[in-house]
């Protein structure tokens, strides 16, 4: 016989399960705009360009998962790409907050590693994360192209970046889609790099 608190655990993958459909929804309004960013950041890159690309909790793991993708490959075979997670860097974080403060913790390595031209990606469910508001303002100064993928919008960060994926719906679904647009651009980027190599410049 069940027991209630099962059936409370089974109810609640099914509510999760169900509000996928309102992340789907959401995915697919913002499937043109992750195109564009395909194309542009393949055009980018192949310019010799790079991306850097940060966030916290989950999200630190969401932007090493997109720089794997790039330095690697996601599908097919091609060329190696610049992509810098500004997560991974352990003893530049722990000495940049300790120095700094945890608000500079990615301010600091834009700073150092940015250069006009380059990308940086920055990924939030709240979108109102300090550190990443601050490594926006750096980016801008610096004329770093800012995106950024959020939970629901308008944020603070969506207002500091030059572009958006602001996905309306609750945290976890948030960073799930964010995992979902990741994998899209990847797709898109090697569309674009593919098409530029068959002699249609991107």
């Amino acid at each position: 016989m069940e027991t209630r608190r099962t059936a409370r655990a089974r109810d609640g993958v099914g509510e999760h399960f169900a509000d996928l459909a309102v992340l789907e929804a959401e995915l697919g309004r913002n499937a043109d705009r992750i195109g564009r960013w395909g194309v542009d950041l393949a055009r980018r890159l192949l310019r010799g360009q790079r991306l850097l690309v940060a966030g916290n909790g989950g999200s630190a793991a969401e932007a090493q998962h997109l720089a794997a993708e790039l330095v690697g490959r996601f599908q097919g075979e091609r060329r190696a790409f610049s992509a810098i997670a500004l997560t991974a860097e352990t003893s530049s974080l722990t000495a940049i907050g300790n120095d700094y403060g945890f608000e500079q913790l990615f301010a600091r390595q834009v700073e150092a590693h940015g250069r006009a031209g380059d990308v940086l990606m920055l990924l939030s469910t709240s979108g109102q994360s300090p550190n990443l508001l601050e490594a926006a303002a750096a980016a801008r100064r610096g004329r770093v192209t800012v995106w950024c993928m959020t939970g629901p919008g308008p944020n603070p960060l969506t207002e500091a970046s030059d572009d958006a994926v602001a996905l309306a719906t609750s945290s976890p679904h948030a960073q799930e889609g964010h995992l979902i647009a990741v994998h899209a651009l990847c797709r898109a980027f090697d569309a674009a790099v593919a098409a530029w190599h068959a002699g249609d410049a991107p």
